[in-house]
């Protein structure tokens, strides 16, 4: 080609590219404009979905005007001129700021997850319909007074009128699914919910029979709740490890904190009252901070999403808080089954027909789960909820949650208490979960309950272990009667606090339980309460942080000095730490990140031999481990010590294994090490593992945390470090003026993710930075809703 014909074919391709660059620049700005467009259109709609928090709005169903003013910290302070109104209202604002919340609430506790999410939640659905929490509520609502009802209904309208008229929160468009008209029986549902997340045991039992049917009798019983006097055998053949692999285990560190001071500890002279309940850590918050306030009903405080009126908090007059206490309310019952019948089981000679109730699992993009439930005289069959059918033996749960209950007609009465007489009257109908009420009003009285229905067992090693359930003489005796009941007014020593703690003698006369938790939160409040005269809310709020560990105060001193060890530099580097450590759970330290990993990986070197299915159901095997240190520190014998190497060998193993674990993860110079790289906090929201999501459900990386399982700030993690567990609402108030408290709602009080008040709580979380809310003197943005 000659180079006039290569100019020429040059010349003439020159304007088909300029054709081409004008096409290409044109088409990237469409894109460009199309994608800005997207986001704007996105950003519209998902701005469209935050609540109304300021001038006027028309709700349906209404008497008269209600206010709802939002304070700086998003808490909302309803003002109704009737209850009716009140409770509409609250419905309303809670459906504003925790709807999707509420929606994941009653499908989980309801069974009816896979709905929306598909397989993946089958096995936990079928868990719950087996377990029957919504069956519960079904013949809870049937005993609630007429009253309480009618509130419970002018809630679900507030929250219907919400969904009807109101754009939805935009988790409903990430998952496709649109919201059912809410019912009373919602409510009552997440409040069975609750009771089932305070547990009541049975796991601990299938562990023990489990231990009974794979290892020899002294083995067994050494790791049992307790050392049983009567030596009892496991009375089932139901292969514990088949039945309940999949079986949803509630945290076993859930619990709580409270404490109260009379006015002769304090800087006022009135009494001093403080709860922080130990619960998952997540987004939302669990629990969501309001006032209420109509003629004959004013309080302010917290309450679970989807609840009506103040479970937790103060009004005018009284104060509360609460702590689990743990008894042994759930009882397991081997069932023989007909084998003509497989819907028939024995009892005292005859065969029993058990209820058969089928709940059908519709499943996302799947087919129908089709699922039949037997309920015998004592409970569901729960070793069959994974389809384990056509066995001799069965296992059924009682459970006194499973029974018709009243917590919710309890909470509105409690909160219109004035006195300790009148809220000790309310407390008559919370019967489950069974918890450590502690109380203080402005007259100047403290008191304690431990309340809910707890049975009697006639034996109280009987609660170890499943019962024959084929005889009537192991059936419960009954409950202890209410007005029998640990309780205490005004004691001499002036204070009264629980962690969950053992809160009777041994001459009490009643059986409460024999899983309590780690004695070191109540250990440390009690002695931080003597130690201190004139006691102010700034020092309640110090203590609700205190991280001092009494764990390591107990047993790291024998540990150092028991192990022999030839270390190598970098584990002897780690043990000269741990001897110069002022035993603080503190974040920037590297002493608590070596001592709760060698705590955790002893217990991994103890029961290597249980298998990982059944150690989901060991829920006390910090305490069991606890109580094998004092046996060895004591110079007893611990067979699982001795099999396992002798003490010296499980202290030097598993130190050589967590420090060659932390190595790995942190670098070889320990001193550079903290809690915090292992232990940080960021509430994870239940979407936010879908993929981009987590930039905007997850704000910010995880804040390291001090705090752990054992100090009074509470603060459990996961295997990944994420701290997921610990005091889910702090509050303090002092009486000498009732009408206004210190709270922490982390991380915030909204569920809306662009909404100011979505995380704003979370660092004042981590630090300690609590807000003060007042029922008379507060201020912000008005919603007036009007008939």
């Amino acid at each position: 080609m000659s180079a006039v014909e290569t100019v020429r074919k040059w010349d003439d391709h020159q304007p088909r590219r300029k054709r081409w660059k004008k096409v290409t620049l044109w088409t990237a700005g469409v894109i460009v404009l199309l994608v800005v467009s997207a986001l704007i259109f996105v950003n519209v709609y998902i701005n469209r979905s935050l609540p109304q928090v300021s001038g006027e709005k028309q709700l349906d169903g209404l008497e008269g005007q209600v206010t709802i003013t939002r304070d700086a910290d998003g808490v909302p302070h309803i003002k109704a001129e009737n209850t009716a109104d009140l409770f509409r209202a609250q419905g309303y604002v809670q459906a504003q700021d925790r709807l999707f919340q509420m929606e994941l609430a009653r499908r989980q506790a309801s069974g009816r997850l896979s709905e929306i999410v598909g397989e993946a939640t089958v096995d936990q659905d079928r868990y719950f319909r087996t377990l029957g929490l919504r069956r519960a509520a079904e013949k809870s609502l049937e005993v609630y007074s007429e009253e309480t009802i009618r509130d419970l209904q002018a809630f679900a309208d507030g929250v219907n009128t919400f969904m009807e008229e109101e754009p939805l929160p935009p988790e409903f468009a990430m998952m496709g699914i649109e919201p059912e008209p809410w019912t009373p029986l919602d409510s009552i549902t997440i409040g069975k919910y609750m009771a089932f997340d305070l547990g009541g045991h049975w796991e601990r039992q299938a562990f023990h029979a489990y231990l009974l049917q794979n290892f020899d009798e002294e083995e067994a019983y050494e790791l049992f709740s307790s050392y049983p006097e009567d030596a009892p055998t496991v009375l089932s053949a139901v292969d514990m490890e088949e039945s309940f692999a999949q079986a949803v285990i509630p945290e076993p560190f859930n619990g709580s904190n409270n404490w109260v001071v009379s006015g002769e500890r304090t800087e006022s002279g009135a009494p001093m009252l403080a709860d922080d309940p130990h619960l998952g850590i997540a987004t939302p918050s669990i629990w969501y901070q309001m006032q209420l306030e109509a003629p004959d009903y004013q309080v302010s405080g917290v309450i679970f999403a989807g609840v009506p009126g103040v479970i937790l908090g103060h009004n005018a007059d009284i104060a509360w808080g609460v702590t689990n206490v743990g008894p042994d309310v759930q009882q397991l019952y081997a069932e023989k089954r007909n084998p003509d019948d497989p819907t028939q089981f024995e009892f005292e000679g005859e065969w029993e027909q058990a209820e058969v109730i089928a709940e059908p699992i519709e499943v996302k993009d799947g087919d129908t789960v089709e699922l039949e439930v037997l309920e015998t005289r004592h409970g569901p069959v729960i070793s069959e909820f994974a389809e384990e059918t056509g066995k001799d033996e069965v296992l059924s749960l009682r459970w006194t949650a499973l029974d018709p209950t009243t917590e919710l007609e309890a909470v509105m009465e409690i909160n219109r208490a004035d006195d300790w007489s009148s809220f000790e009257k309310g407390l008559e109908k919370f019967l489950a979960p069974a918890q450590n009420f502690v109380f203080a009003d402005k007259d100047g009285t403290i008191a304690y309950k431990a309340n809910g229905r707890i049975p009697i067992y006639e034996n109280p090693d009987d609660a170890l272990l499943p019962l024959p359930g084929w005889k009537k003489e192991t059936e419960w005796k009954g409950f202890i009667p209410f007005d029998e009941l640990p309780t205490s007014v005004n004691p001499e020593e002036g204070f009264i606090a629980t962690a969950n703690n053992k809160i009777t003698n041994d001459d009490y006369p009643y059986h409460i339980s024999h899983n309590w938790a780690q004695p070191y939160r109540y250990e440390r409040i009690a002695e931080m309460i003597q130690a201190e005269d004139d006691m102010t809310p700034e020092d309640f709020q110090a203590m609700q942080m205190d991280v001092k560990n009494l764990q390591a105060e107990e047993f790291l001193g024998y540990m150092t000095e028991t192990m022999n060890g030839d270390w190598n530099d970098i584990e002897q580097e780690s043990l000269a730490l741990m001897k110069d450590w002022n035993l603080e759970d503190d974040a920037g330290l590297a002493q608590p990140l070596i001592f709760h990993h060698w705590m955790l990986t002893m217990q991994d070197v103890l029961y290597k031999d249980i298998s990982k299915d059944m150690r989901g159901l060991f829920g006390g095997s910090a305490q069991t481990t606890d109580e094998l240190l004092r046996m060895v520190q004591d110079g007893e014998e611990s067979r699982w010590m001795e099999k396992a190497g002798g003490v010296e060998e499980v202290l030097e193993s598993s130190f050589r294994k967590t420090i060659t674990e932390l190595t790995e993860m942190y670098g070889e110079d320990p001193s550079a090490w903290t809690w915090g790289d292992g232990h940080a906090v960021e509430f994870t929201h239940p979407l936010s593992s879908i993929g981009f999501l987590e930039r905007f459900l997850n704000p910010g990386d995880p804040e390291p945390v001090s705090g752990s399982r054992v100090t009074v700030r509470a603060a459990g993690f996961n295997d990944d470090g994420i701290v997921n567990h610990g005091a889910s609402w702090r509050f303090v108030i002092d009486m000498e003026d009732p009408t206004e408290a210190y709270h922490i709602v982390g991380p915030g009080q909204s569920g809306h993710f662009r909404s100011d008040w979505y995380h704003d709580q979370m660092m004042d979380w981590v630090e300690g930075g609590y807000h003060k809310t007042s029922m008379t003197d507060y201020e912000g943005e008005t919603l007036t809703l009007t008939p």
